[in-house]
């Protein structure tokens, strides 16, 4: 398998897109084609163990990159851990409308789902090749923790983690600020989400400074993580009868629109997906840009769902690329202009195919709260702020959906003290490995929103190679 830039300038194989970051022409990687599983195949995972789906998912992926024996050792060492057998159960809130809980593994966000496969993926593919690598993160507040939790510790690893200061709740910051690891490096950077993304674009950019850093990416921009990710899509698919032919609509929080395009991912691969609802909050660019046609950001909105407080949402880009037939040209031109102006004009028939794929409802802090309540109240089901706003846009769309419909919970409702105590009167209890976390000593460095601060605090604490 190769892979393709969406800005159509480069090609590269597995391990580059899984050690690289964007693409060298700042585009980001996709497979050149994608393989189809058939029913009969989706219907064999709705029996098998959610490791081995992994492996059959990822497989065709891989190439020559790992051997079979090799990948299937890293997948199942990646969800051994989890506190779930299933990995992704699914539990029903009601009749045809279901939660897959991506919430099971070690920091408890379905980050963790993809991470703690690239991390094993990444540690193998380095010994290989007998190199180190700088992991950089720009994290809303979940990905950052799920990084450290995959590589720290890791003898060839550095790990610099970027998060607005501020703007995560105080269990995300603490899951990654109290790892004291040696190769775990955390920055609060004075500013928002997306003042974080655009250091780390900047980082690659500067390829001087990147190759010196053995510069390399586990956010959603990094393909691997995706499709990770598309396997959850498969099991709960799987397991309401998509392997039959019946389509199954998905509702997404979304921020970067990575865990989305999974779905998109998935659903080129074969898998009978009918509707992706994109569930935003207050910051509602792609919510806009499917209404208007207008894909423009403004200022990000701190809200209750702190890991969707994005306005750049980078994985958007695939989504274009694919929905325009893969017109690279047109893509790299309207990306460069998105750059410098900050809005993009969907053309016409590429915003038709997004929205025959795509719905999309936005929800306010005030009904994300009434949703958590209201779930508890009928249920007694907990769900975090994230998962709400999920659940509000389901409801909001019920009438266009036709299909059985999963909302991914997307994280712990333990994570998010605040909102869940405004919903329901309490707070929930962190599990016992997370226990003692408000107590944990802290280490992290607060710096300006300037990419030379960010250049010197790496340089200083990057070995080379």
């Amino acid at each position: 398998m190769r892979y393709v830039s969406t800005r159509g300038r480069v090609e590269a194989g597995f391990a580059e897109v899984l050690l690289g970051g964007p693409a060298p022409d700042g585009g980001l990687y996709l497979p050149q084609h994608w393989p189809v599983f058939s029913g009969s195949t989706i219907r064999e995972f709705a029996a098998l163990p959610y490791a081995e789906v992994a492996l059959r998912v990822m497989r065709p992926f891989v190439g020559d990159a790992f051997t079979h024996e090799e990948l299937r050792a890293d997948v199942e060492a990646a969800y051994a851990g989890f506190s779930h057998k299933a990995v992704a159960p699914l539990v029903q809130l009601a009749p045809n409308f279901f939660l897959a809980e991506l919430f099971h593994g070690p920091t408890l966000a379905f980050k963790d789902v993809a991470m703690q496969l690239m991390g094993r993926l990444f540690a193998r593919a380095l010994a290989k090749q007998n190199r180190r690598a700088t992991v950089i993160v720009a994290t809303s507040g979940d990905t950052g923790s799920a990084a450290i939790a995959a590589l720290r510790g890791q003898p060839n690893v550095e790990v610099v983690v970027l998060h607005p200061r501020g703007r995560t709740s105080d269990v995300q910051r603490r899951q990654m600020t109290s790892v004291l690891d040696a190769n775990v490096h955390n920055i609060a950077l004075e500013g928002t989400f997306d003042d974080t993304q655009s250091i780390v674009k900047a980082l690659f950019a500067d390829a001087d400074f990147a190759a010196r850093s053995n510069l390399t990416a586990v956010n959603s921009i990094n393909f691997v993580r995706i499709l990770a990710q598309c396997v959850y899509y498969f099991t709960t698919a799987a397991a309401l009868g998509a392997g039959y032919g019946r389509a199954v609509d998905f509702v997404v929080p979304t921020g970067n629109f990575g865990d989305i395009f999974a779905g998109e991912a998935a659903a080129r691969m074969g898998l009978p997906v009918g509707r992706l609802v994109i569930a935003t909050n207050a910051n509602d660019i792609l919510a806009r840009a499917l209404t208007t046609g207008h894909y423009a950001c403004g200022d990000a909105q701190p809200t209750l769902s702190p890991s969707m407080d994005i306005q750049v949402a980078s994985n958007f880009e695939r989504a274009l690329f694919e929905a325009s037939g893969r017109d690279a040209a047109w893509l790299s031109a309207a990306m460069q202009d998105f750059a410098q102006t900050r809005g993009l004009v969907i053309p016409a028939e590429v915003l038709r195919t997004l929205r025959e794929r795509y719905l999309a409802a936005r929800a306010t802090d005030a009904e994300t709260v009434a949703a958590i309540a209201r779930v508890h109240r009928q249920t007694g089901i907990v769900i975090d702020p994230h998962t709400a706003v999920g659940v509000a846009a389901a409801e909001a769309l019920a009438s266009e959906l036709s299909g059985p419909t999963v909302a991914l919970a997307t994280a712990h409702p333990a994570k998010f003290a605040d909102a869940i105590s405004q919903a329901i009167g309490r707070s929930c209890e962190l599990p016992p490995h997370l226990s003692d976390l408000l107590t944990r000593k802290e280490r992290y460095a607060v710096l300006p929103n300037r990419l030379p601060a960010v250049k010197d605090f790496v340089t200083e604490r990057v070995r080379p190679s």
